[in-house]
């Protein structure tokens, strides 16, 4: 029997129970039958961080960034082509300090970028500063 791994659509936030063999297999929500990897960042809000903190069982990064921070719009080219290179095996999320201060506070986040890496809704690990994209890459497999 396969392992199920429980994975939140980006689309339409239904957890859907994948066996971990088709992980690698674009699978799709079974809800609204959107992809459940793009190979990019998503957009977390207050509104969606806590379901894919919570209830994906593969790991999840997020960047923690701002607008107006040069490092952090430095590294967000870097931040999607290590989603390329995690994906499906992690998930890569973005969280906007400005707009969604509520989670930058509850996080602690003092400086950007910063990355925490959170697995079974536990926080993980936590980088503060730019990064190219191999080290991103590296750092998350670090921890696995």
């Amino acid at each position: 029997m396969n392992d199920l791994l429980h994975l939140v659509c980006p689309s339409c936030l239904a957890i859907n129970r994948l066996p971990a063999n088709r992980l690698r297999q674009q699978p799709k929500c079974g809800q609204c039958h959107q992809a459940l990897f793009n190979l990019r960042p998503l957009e977390l809000t207050a509104n969606n961080f806590d379901k894919h903190v919570s209830h994906n069982d593969i790991p999840l990064v997020v960047d923690f960034w701002a607008e107006w921070c040069g490092p952090c719009k430095m590294m967000a080219p870097a931040f999607a082509q290590a989603a390329e290179q995690l994906e499906p095996n992690f998930r890569l999320a973005k969280v906007n300090t400005e707009t969604q201060q509520s989670l930058s506070a509850r996080y602690n986040i003092r400086s950007i970028p910063t990355l925490i890496l959170f697995k079974n809704g536990q926080e993980l690990a936590r980088q503060s500063g730019a990064m190219r994209a191999l080290d991103i890459v590296d750092w998350a497999r670090s921890w696995l």
